[in-house]
């Protein structure tokens, strides 16, 4: 039996529907800092994305550590409409975030345009949408 490859998460791809909105949020609640922001031509991103053309991507690069978060926001018409996903969905249901207290994340998440979900808060853990519903499960820092 071969020794498995050794693989490095590159980024997180999520699509947003307000690039600037989004930024914001992920800045200023969950402390990413800006990388930087790529325009790429329609005819790459139309193959790499399976997206009809026009796309008109823009692709902000936001990084907190060694993690990247990759927002896309694709200024066209007829882009499809932000979708409910619940946990026991197959594929990707939330991102989990430790924060430095969780009572001002909390704050933070509304004051920024998102959604606290209130019913989830068991005191060690709560879950909230982004601006675009995006499920992200807030953690405290231990010790806090």
């Amino acid at each position: 039996m071969s020794a498995a490859p050794t693989v490095t998460v590159n980024h997180l791809g999520l699509g947003v529907a307000d690039i600037e909105r989004s930024r914001s949020f992920y800045e200023n609640v969950l402390g990413f800092e800006f990388a930087y922001e790529l325009h790429p031509p329609d005819p790459i991103c139309s193959t790499l994305l399976e997206v009809a053309e026009p796309v008109g991507l823009t692709a902000v690069y936001l990084t907190s550590g060694s993690f990247t978060l990759e927002l896309l926001h694709f200024e066209r018409p007829g882009n499809p409409s932000a979708v409910v996903r619940v946990m026991n969905e197959p594929g990707f249901t939330h991102l989990s975030f430790t924060v430095p207290e969780l009572a001002a994340a909390v704050a933070a998440v509304v004051e920024y345009g998102g959604q606290v979900l209130e019913a989830t808060n068991i005191g060690v853990a709560v879950m909230v949408r982004d601006p675009d519903g995006q499920l992200l499960e807030l953690l405290p820092a231990k010790g806090t």
